[in-house]
């Protein structure tokens, strides 16, 4: 994808003008949704059990209708794609086996991510390792775009002359998941690596085009304006369909990044400490 294809891909992802369309928080409606669409970008909140199993019973319906996508998890880094297709053949069936032997970062509550697994393997479906490393997406924060990709990448995508307002909106979306604490000169290293992140999933999920493909991912990873949907081919961006699955705000009120998904639904907020004052102390 050279330059002007990148841009008209980020033409495709940001400039409709489309409300977006808030759907009942039920399995049907949210496969209802899903449905016809060969790329879903299907947002998450990482630790809300609601949230995921909600999304796993859409899924399920979804299948039942005979649908048939590829699960790309962002939760499985891209070199373990061997490791995850060895699993199968070894142990077929056997969820936590795969878990195992892609290396799935503790960080991760698999408790959560592991009913997916388990349905992506009920059904014979491919499981994508989508996601860049955290020592990959470490070494472009420090050492720039050619820690992770070569030159003709770099040249063909424009990395060194990415639109000022997907950089200042990348930034800020680091600044506020950092409850604003970071100093403003880690900013840019940081949406770099947030960037690449995005480019690495958009290309992970390419191959499965055609017969469909599901992303799980974090919110901030399918948002239309500067998440993975920004990387995609213009024709496929402007077919995706990029769903937030969001968290009501602690008053009761909509949250406000509604705006940056073609649809999305709203959760009760799961019960955790309060991140900011952990980074705090």
């Amino acid at each position: 994808m050279g330059i002007a294809a990148c841009l008209l891909g980020l033409i495709a992802a940001t400039g409709s003008t489309a409300t977006p369309v808030k759907i009942d928080p039920t399995p049907t409606a949210l496969a209802q949704a899903m449905e016809g669409h060969r790329v879903v970008l299907l947002g998450e909140v990482h630790d809300n059990a609601a949230q995921h199993a909600l999304r796993v019973a859409a899924l399920r319906q979804l299948l039942v209708t005979g649908a048939r996508p590829a699960i790309a998890f962002e939760q499985f880094d891209r070199e373990h794609q061997s490791d995850i297709d060895r699993a199968r053949r070894q142990r077929p069936g056997d969820a936590d086996y795969l878990i195992a032997q892609a290396k799935g970062d503790p960080g991760w509550n698999w408790k959560f991510y592991r009913p997916y697994v388990a349905l992506a393997l009920e059904y014979d479906l491919p499981i994508v390792a989508a996601n860049l490393s955290r020592g990959d997406a470490m070494q472009a924060a420090i050492n720039g775009w050619p820690a992770v990709f070569d030159a003709e990448t770099i040249r063909q995508l424009g990395l060194d002359a990415l639109p000022a307002e997907l950089r200042r909106k990348q930034e800020t979306a680091m600044a506020e998941g950092h409850c604003n604490l970071l100093p403003a000169e880690m900013l840019p290293a940081r949406a770099r690596a947030q960037m690449a992140r995005d480019l690495v999933m958009a290309r992970s999920i390419r191959p499965y085009f055609d017969r469909g493909v599901v992303l799980l991912a974090g919110n901030g990873h399918v948002r239309r304006d500067i998440g993975v949907p920004f990387w995609l081919p213009a024709e496929t961006a402007r077919s995706a369909i990029s769903i937030g699955v969001l968290e009501n705000n602690d008053d009761g009120s909509m949250p406000g990044s509604a705006a940056d998904f073609d649809t999305y639904v709203v959760t009760e907020r799961a019960e955790r400490a309060d991140p900011c004052t952990e980074l705090t102390h």
